[in-house]
This record gives structure tokens, sequence and C-alpha cells, in this order.
């Protein structure tokens, strides 16, 4: 690949055009993005998004999570219910390149009565405007594969998490079974890009999605990129039969 150019899905693209390309994607599912992850995991994403949530830690008083990627707020309002029931005081700092994700998940928000403890920022994953040493958690569920250069978007959040801090990723992943794999790709590339046309009348930008997530990398590689970027402590655990993964890593302690 040259050095100037990316994948967006399987076509190639020059690199600073994969994030307004990913915007746009985005702005156009964003209304009915919740519903479309329903429809296409038959609400699975939901219990891989629970078990996303159980890997913070609420043993402090108080504590500060950016969820990058996270615009509608699914994984954030988890997080924040979580924490009212253990009593423990949480702002979560809900981050997004696309201002329609964020002005979705605002809105759901003040109808779940959980605003008060959100903060919704429009801002590039790969260029976080935030201090050093800022969260003690960062999640991103299903968003660090559509990053055009994934390596700064690991040391952005290396970068802003506190020494001993925890990043937390749920990424769709690599399926472990050669004859799973062959099911799930048939459903994948004929059904998921059909759903989108029939429920928002735009096939192309689901298409983006199922080849994606076969451009992101192995369990195993992500697990050395995260390494790479400074993480200590590194694991992944498969979800699925590997079709999602979390991997988690710590910030070092000086």
């Amino acid at each position: 690949m040259e050095d100037n150019k990316t994948h967006f899905g399987f076509k190639q693209v020059n690199r600073d055009e994969k994030a307004g390309l990913v915007k746009e994607i985005f702005s156009n599912v964003a209304k009915k993005y919740d519903l479309m992850n329903d429809l296409m995991s038959a609400g699975v994403h939901r219990i891989w998004k629970d078990k996303m949530v159980k890997e913070i830690e609420f043993s402090n008083a108080e504590i500060r999570t950016i969820d990058l990627a996270g615009g509608t707020g699914d994984v954030a309002f988890r997080i924040v219910r979580k924490a009212r029931e253990k009593n423990v005081k949480c702002q979560v700092d809900v981050v997004d390149i696309n201002q329609e994700m964020l002005n979705v998940g605002a809105e759901r928000a003040v109808d779940n009565n959980l605003f008060a403890d959100l903060k919704f920022t429009c801002c590039d994953g790969e260029k976080l405007c935030f201090e050093d040493n800022s969260f003690d958690f960062f999640t991103i569920a299903f968003g660090i594969r559509n990053f055009t250069n994934i390596d700064a978007g690991l040391s952005e959040a290396y970068r802003v998490l506190k020494p001993g801090g925890k990043f937390i990723c749920l990424e769709f992943s690599k399926v472990n079974d050669y004859f799973l794999q062959k099911i799930y790709d048939a459903y994948s590339f004929n059904v998921i890009p059909k759903i989108g046309e029939v429920i928002l009348k735009d096939r192309s930008s689901y298409q983006y999605l199922v080849e994606s997530i076969r451009k992101f990398p192995s369990q195993d590689n992500f697990k050395k990129m995260i390494e790479t970027a400074g993480f200590e402590k590194v694991s992944y655990q498969n979800l699925t039969f590997g079709t999602a993964a979390i991997h988690v890593g710590y910030k070092k302690i000086n």
C-alpha cells in the first residue's frame, strides 16, 4: 500500500479522505444506528456491551471515563447506570467525530435522565482535545477499525489515560472456526447490506461496514499494536466464537 493510501472497506483511498468518508457514512445512519445494530446482531451486541462495561472497576468514589466513538451513548449510558447502582460519582465524556451521532446521543440522554453525568464532545480520536492523564478508563466499541491511523488512536488513548488507567476496546474480530467463518461471511455480505438497503435505503454504508470488519487486524495482531502503544498487561477475550473481542490494557504507572 502506498504511504498516502489506506483502505476504505475494500477500496483504496487517499489517507486524508478517509475520515470524511467515514463521517459521511455515520451521518447517514445516525438516527437508526442502534436499531440497525439490533437487527444485524439479533440483539447480541447488547450482551457484548454489557460484558465490556464489566471491565470497569467501580471501586473508587469518583471516576472519569472517556467513551470514544460513542456518539449515540449506548455504552456511556450503561456506564452511568452501573455507577449509580454502585453509588460512584462518574463523569463520562462521550466523544465522536460525527456531530449527528452525538446529537442522537444527547437527545437519548435527556430522555433517559442521564444527561447530568455525560458530556458530549465532537473530536477526532486521533487528535483528542483532552489533557494528558485525564481519565481513569477509556472505552471504545466498534469504532477503532474506522480510524485512518489506528496506531495514532492507540497513542492518544495512552496519553489521555491516567497512570494505571485502563483501556477497554470492543471490536469485531476474526471468527476462530473455518466453517463458522464461511457462514458468517455469507450472512455479512448478503444479509447485512440488504438490511441497510431495506431499513435505511442505504446499502453502500453497510457494505463498507462489513468490509471494514474484514480489514481489521486479528486478535493477536491487535494485541501487539496495543502493546506497541505502551500498554501493559494486555489481554483479550473472544465473544461469540470470535465474532467480536474485548481487548484490555493498562497504562504504566511511572
